[in-house]
């Protein structure tokens, strides 16, 4: 049967929970569901489709907005824009639905739980113990109760961060240029107007920042000079936040404790050049790193959540756009 000219047809190019799914096709939508879809077939199709859910692999720049000349909306599944040309798509006239809120619960609590896996030697101690290897000394770790943790960027992963870190009896530093003000439940926190004062005095310190223009190189090695010696870092913002030849030099001089890090700048392994693959080798080396594969919003409950907020808004354009 011939398609009829009034269809309405969403590319949705990421795995999503099924509600996105079901809830699209009882607001009249036809999907196309492509959870593994290369970027070149997108370039190619985008043309059919008045909408599309995307996750990171799929850059909506100019280009591809210029392809898409049925385009309504583009919905992304999660909150970083970076990979979307926000002022093309408004010029376009093009609706740009996100869900931050979706996932920054998991990532607060992946932020937290790396944090006490570095704390307390949990992955070596864990390996060492089932190959028979007794070292209770060797894997003495530090507490966070009396410590000072800083988090820069307090949107909705870095508040959640927060919230996680309450009963730990630490102190709280926050720092954020663009929020000015904080409801009654962040009486527990610390705001601190200039960001050298919350480097140089966290003995923690946690990343919450979007990858912009402002953002990108943001932890340079001068900022690193000014935090204490052996600060620890956190990193499940976005990689290029924290630029790897400083994370590796402070790591190598000490001038870094320890990192956890969820988020890195190539973050494709079969692309590493020959440096970068002799750098991420010497880095994930190390017994006071710890890593994994930007997964910190990652999980079964957040899967759905980022589905439900999505198709929410979407619910709100009208049936005639």
């Amino acid at each position: 049967m011939p398609k009829k000219e009034t269809e309405r047809r969403v590319y949705i190019t990421d795995d999503v929970h099924p509600l996105l799914i079901e809830g699209l096709k009882e607001l009249g939508y036809r999907i196309d569901y492509a959870p593994k879809v290369p970027l070149s077939t997108v370039r190619k199709k985008i043309k059919d489709y008045d909408g599309i859910i995307i996750n990171s692999k799929v850059l909506m720049d100019s280009a591809m907005l210029d392809r898409a000349i049925k385009l309504k909306f583009i919905g992304r599944l999660g909150s970083g824009l970076e990979i979307i040309d926000l002022a093309y798509a408004k010029k376009k006239g093009i609706k740009v639905f996100r869900a931050p809120a979706g996932n920054s619960n998991a990532v607060g609590e992946h932020a937290l739980g790396m944090l006490l896996v570095l704390a307390n030697n949990l992955i070596k101690s864990n390996l060492e113990v089932k190959s028979m290897i007794w070292d209770r000394e060797g894997n003495r770790g530090f507490e966070l109760k009396g410590k000072t943790i800083g988090i820069i960027g307090f949107g909705h992963t870095g508040s959640q961060f927060a919230r996680k870190l309450k009963g730990f009896q630490a102190k709280i530093l926050i720092y954020d240029k663009y929020r000015q003000r904080l409801p009654d439940e962040f009486r527990f926190v610390v705001r601190v107007k200039n960001l050298d004062t919350l480097l140089s005095k966290a003995d923690v310190i946690s990343f919450h920042l979007p990858l912009t223009d402002e953002t990108i190189g943001f932890f340079d090695e001068k900022k690193l000079e000014t935090c204490k010696d052996g600060v620890i870092l956190v990193n499940t913002s976005r990689g290029a936040v924290i630029p790897t030849t400083v994370l590796l030099k402070g790591l190598e001089t000490k001038k870094i404790g320890g990192a956890c890090l969820d988020v890195f700048e190539n973050e494709k392994p079969k692309t590493y050049s020959e440096k970068e693959l002799k750098t991420y080798k010497k880095l994930f080396s190390m017994p006071n790193v710890i890593v994994s594969p930007h997964v910190a919003g990652w999980t079964f409950e957040s899967k759905k959540k980022l589905s439900e907020i999505l198709l929410r808004q979407i619910r709100k354009i009208p049936i005639g756009r």
